[in-house]
Formats: structure tokens, C-alpha cells, sequence
């Protein structure tokens, strides 16, 4: 018999709901919206999202289905790199990344997305796929959402205000920014963690229980002769 899958989608959905949360909390809390910031802090979630993926890609994707992952770790890991580096972090810089970032994997995920329910529909898609096809189609249009919000935000953006007892600020293009890319990520975070809380469908559980009895039959069989 065949030993069950010790990750499934279920973990990826959560790994990804964890860090989404985590980078809004580092965003929601921090005092600095700087590009510096904003780009610590997405560098640091687009890499450990490649991981994800690239363990997704291994463990959980069926043959056939791990494309997606395969391009979502790639895009990840040339962004996140990109945003990583100390001294070309800067305000056109953020948002070069972070909507290239967006417009790339929301376009990968949403595809794969429809391709998955478009092929679930006729039944031969896995039910790893046609479990998630919801998921990467919400997810790749929240990620293409992200990178529309960034483009419509001029970066040279600067509005004076004063608050009376407190002071004069300036809120800025980079501020607006890095709050989009946090509301960003606790939008994915609750999705993703009700997501990966949910119970399984029911042809998640059909397509463990087949692998099972294909597991077993031979066995049986061989009893039987």
C-alpha cells in the first residue's frame, strides 16, 4: 500500500496564510513605511513563498500540475532577490517589484486556476488541482488587484496635512504603497487560512480512498491465487 501524502494542499494554503499574516503585522506595526521597509519585508515573503512553492511543486502537485508552482517559485525568487539587495532599495524600485510581482503570479495562478475548474468540471483534473482552483483563481486576482492599486498610486505622490495638537505630516507615494502591499497580504492571509481550515471536498476524499484500494488490490489478489 502506498504511503499518504504527509503535506497536502491544506499545508501549503496555511505555510502561505502564515506568512502572508506575518508580513501585514510587520507592515501594520511599523512606524517607518519606507521603500526600505516595504522592501525588507517583501523580499523576505517572496522568498519564503518560493520555498513553499518549490516544496508544493515536489510534494504535493501531481504530474502534470506542477508548472504552476514551478513559475510562481521562479517569479518569487527573481523578485524577492531583486528587493533584497541593500542598496537598490528605493521608492521606484518598490514598485517596479511588487507590481511586477503581482501582475506575474496573479496571472499564473488565476490561469491555473481556471484551467483546473474548467477540467474538474469534466473530470479529469486531480482533486488536489480541482480543490484548489477556487483558491488560485481568488488568490491570482487579488495578485493582479495588488499590482493595479500600486500603478494607480503616483510614486512622487505627496499630500501635507496637519493635525491640530499633533503636527504636520506628509503622506507620501511610498506610504500608500507599502500600506496597499500589507492590505494586500492580510486580505491573502484570512482568505488562504479559511482556505486551508476548511474541510476537504468530497473528491479530494474519493481520489484518497482510489489510492488506497489501487494500493491494496494487489494484494488481495495475490491472496486470492
Amino acid at each position: 500500500m502506498s504511503a499518504p501524502r504527509t503535506l497536502t494542499l491544506r499545508h501549503v494554503q496555511l505555510a502561505r496564510a502564515a506568512l502572508a499574516a506575518v508580513a501585514a503585522l510587520m507592515i501594520t506595526f511599523s512606524a517607518d513605511h519606507s521603500a526600505i521597509v516595504g522592501l525588507s519585508v517583501f523580499s523576505g515573503f517572496a522568498l519564503v513563498t518560493a520555498l513553499i512553492h518549490i516544496v508544493a511543486a515536489w510534494l504535493v502537485a501531481p504530474a502534470g500540475w506542477r508548472w504552476p508552482f514551478i513559475l510562481l517559485a521562479a517569479f518569487s525568487i527573481l523578485t524577492g532577490m531583486a528587493g533584497g539587495v541593500p542598496a537598490w532599495r528605493s521608492t521606484p524600485l518598490f514598485f517596479v517589484v511588487v507590481i511586477a510581482w503581482g501582475a506575474l503570479t496573479g496571472v499564473v495562478e488565476l490561469l491555473a486556476g481556471i484551467r483546473a475548474r474548467r477540467l474538474a468540471r469534466t473530470g479529469s483534473a486531480p482533486a488536489v488541482a480541482a480543490d484548489g482552483a477556487r483558491d488560485a483563481i481568488l488568490v491570482g486576482a487579488l495578485g493582479l488587484a495588488l499590482a493595479v492599486g500600486l500603478l494607480c498610486v503616483p510614486t512622487t505622490y505627496a499630500l501635507r496635512y496637519t493635525i491640530t495638537g499633533a503636527g504636520s505630516f506628509t503622506l507620501t507615494g511610498i506610504t500608500l504603497g507599502v500600506g496597499i502591499f500589507g492590505a494586500y497580504a492580510a486580505i491573502v492571509a484570512v482568505f488562504l487560512g479559511i482556505a486551508g481550515l476548511s474541510p476537504r471536498s468530497r473528491a479530494s476524499a474519493d481520489e484518497g480512498a482510489d489510492t488506497a484500494a489501487a494500493g491494496t488490490a494487489p494484494a488481495e489478489n495475490e491472496g486470492s491465487a
